[in-house]
């Protein structure tokens, strides 16, 4: 199944609307969301692993996709593009997945 990985700040608006995108997006797709702040060290990691200049950071499967406002219709076609690709990993559930870091 296809990770996004969410990573977020405290009094990110866009941080917001992606996790509103996300939520209506899993009514369409199946995909997990992992959620992590750049404020621990994970985060910080990851966003300078991915180029990731401000919140919210978007990676699909652990590959760099967006960071900013986050384009739902891009995102869609992603998910659908991977979704359309081979892979063994159908019949699991959406679901949140935050970080303990």
């Amino acid at each position: 199944m296809t990770v996004v990985t969410l990573l977020t700040q405290t009094s990110c608006s866009f941080c917001e609307q992606a996790k509103e995108t996300l939520a209506q997006l899993s009514q369409e797709q199946e995909f997990e969301t992992e959620e992590i702040s750049l404020e621990t060290e994970e985060g910080r990691a990851l966003g300078e692993r991915h180029g990731v200049l401000f919140a919210p950071g978007i990676l699909v499967d652990g590959d760099f996709f967006s960071f900013g406002r986050l384009s739902e219709r891009k995102l869609r076609r992603e998910l659908q593009r991977r979704d359309d690709a081979p892979h063994d990993h159908r019949g699991t559930s959406w679901g949140w997945r935050r970080s303990s870091s």
